[in-house]
């Protein structure tokens, strides 16, 4: 009876065990989403381009779209969220961008590593994402003159602020929907994409995901980032009822410096819902933000 229960425990355990191996790997090995839509239905002529990682390790599918009617002085990188594309259909990002060059801005949208079109076969939530957003820029430091901003989404919210810290020609960031730092946020909130009980599946997914991929969550810090992109602005744009990220990661960047940076809480909008609950207040308070740099 003894050897029975024993025997019982182990095989739960490692199911336990497994199963988080299993949800683990497929949180940072997502399906692929298809880019099914293109800048010229929108109307708007594009570029298609392709840039390494800073890191060098992958090359990056995206579109260059220049401002209309006139030469900008700005070009704004749109970075979209976890296991997404460029595309950042729950804007959609495409009717946002067309909002953004008819106002004068160039703009570049592209698939992080294991997106889209992109070359790469893991996804990280943004520590190796950074990298991404860096070689974007890098693109546009080399192609196009002008001054650089990012506006990111979610995932790519968190990862341009990780970007800012380290790249001093961006002069501005809109981060919509922000987590401020990965490892408490899963530890908090991973039911929410793991679709698993708390426990026991969150301390065995968290404890597992460092030795699957060989980065731990903790590096994810865009909370102590803000320190290196201040005194440059930032506008947070956060939903109240958010289900995903609760407004509170952006609350507690925003507060590091209020005298350098905005922030917009709307309500009754789903995970980076506010545009499209809102669209012409959203895209009017970010074309105001951009043109104060």
């Amino acid at each position: 009876m003894l050897w029975f229960i024993v025997s019982l425990f182990v095989l739960i355990g490692l199911g336990l065990i497994g199963m988080s191996t299993y949800v683990g790997w497929r949180l940072t090995h997502p399906i692929r989403k298809p880019v099914d839509e293109t800048p010229e239905q929108y109307g708007l002529q594009a570029e298609a381009i392709r840039f390494p990682s800073r890191m060098g390790d992958v090359i990056l599918q995206g579109w260059f779209i220049p401002a209309t009617q006139t030469e900008s002085s700005m070009t704004l990188i749109l970075a979209h969220g976890y296991a997404g594309t460029r595309l950042e259909k729950g804007l959609p990002a495409l009717a946002f961008a067309k909002s953004l060059v008819e106002a004068g801005y160039n703009v570049v949208m592209f698939d992080f590593r294991n997106s889209g079109e992109s070359e790469g076969h893991l996804t990280t939530v943004g520590y190796l994402e950074k990298e991404d957003l860096l070689g974007a820029i890098d693109w546009v430091k080399e192609h196009i003159p002008g001054k650089i901003g990012l506006i990111g989404f979610s995932m790519g919210g968190s990862t341009s602020i990780l970007a800012a810290a380290e790249e001093s020609a961006v002069r501005g960031v809109v981060a919509d929907s922000p987590f401020s730092q990965l490892s408490p946020y899963l530890q908090a909130n991973l039911p929410v994409w793991s679709k698993l009980p708390r426990f026991p599946f969150t301390p065995l997914i968290l404890a597992i995901l460092p030795r699957l991929i060989g980065i731990h969550p903790h590096y994810v810090d865009a909370l102590t980032a803000v320190d290196r992109v201040y005194p440059r602005p930032m506008l947070f744009i956060h939903s109240e009822d958010d289900s995903a990220i609760p407004w509170s990661n952006s609350e507690a960047m925003w507060s590091r410096h209020p005298d350098a940076f905005e922030m917009w809480i709307t309500q009754k909008a789903a995970h980076v819902g506010s545009y499209k609950l809102h669209p012409d207040a959203y895209t009017k308070r970010v074309l105001a933000f951009f043109s104060k740099l």
